[in-house]
């Protein structure tokens, strides 16, 4: 996903995106240790997209900080 797509998000709606993210990391490493994963680079995006969450939150803390 985008960063953008991520900033029309609210905080609470991004704490539950990044949960889900990291739920789906740990489901693809366990499966990546059986040998049963297809698509390696799954694990690379969820990552990135972790960190773009991550990213965006702090961004939006704060500038509700800033009072913007």
């Amino acid at each position: 996903m985008k960063a953008s797509t991520f900033r029309a998000m609210s905080i609470d709606e991004l704490k539950t995106k990044y949960l889900d993210l990291k739920k789906e990391l740990f489901n693809l490493r366990f499966r990546l240790a059986k040998g049963d994963l297809d698509n390696n680079m799954r694990v690379r995006q969820v990552k990135k997209d972790i960190v773009r969450v991550l990213t965006v939150i702090t961004e939006k803390e704060k500038n509700l900080l800033k009072g913007k």
